[in-house]
């Protein structure tokens, strides 16, 4: 992981490497067993870049759990629209269940704070959101994080599920936009 490497015009240097990732992930794992263990929860991943995050968490969550999946979205190149578009919607009926939401990463809050709303009314029992990152300096809405795996400067990253134009979401660690 000691390489820049190049995606369409732009250089990206390591930044967290796989390892630290899944240990991370398993720790999460745990917590949400401890919260979670009993009630058979829903995940709800927000596609496309929480889809490796998902899987290593459902992977760390030893209970039953349900995982399903919306395409939600708000990034255009390296930036924030600011406006999100449902792509693929829920599916299933969410009525007393608890929610758990899981983001690869959560920015300016746009794409969850917007979703909320709609979530709320299938009248789940509990909602709450895991985010493998965070960038807290970025954030523009009042949003409650349950569990978060790592909190970021505000700088571009890619891999783990992330993408830059829609590559990079195949590498096992994660980098940052070079300066």
């Amino acid at each position: 992981m000691s390489k820049t490497i190049q995606i369409h015009d732009l250089s990206f240097v390591p930044y967290i490497k796989k390892e630290t990732i899944l240990e991370r992930v398993t720790e999460i794992g745990v917590a949400l067993k401890e919260e979670f263990g009993d009630k058979k929860p829903v995940f709800l991943a927000i596609l496309n870049g929480s889809f490796v995050f998902m899987s290593d968490l459902a992977r760390a969550c030893d209970f039953d759990h349900e995982v399903s999946f919306i395409k939600l979205t708000s990034y255009e190149g390296t930036t924030s629209t600011g406006k999100v578009t449902t792509q693929i919607g829920l599916q299933e009926d969410l009525t007393g269940r608890d929610v758990i939401i899981v983001e690869d990463i959560v920015d300016t809050g746009t794409t969850i704070y917007t979703f909320l709303p709609t979530l709320k009314e299938s009248n789940p029992r509990s909602i709450s959101v895991v985010t493998l990152l965070s960038k807290p300096t970025a954030l523009k809405y009042p949003l409650k994080m349950d569990h978060i795996g790592f909190e970021i400067p505000n700088k571009f990253v890619v891999g783990y599920g992330l993408d830059y134009n829609g590559l990079g979401r195949n590498l096992d660690s994660i980098y940052q936009l070079k300066q």
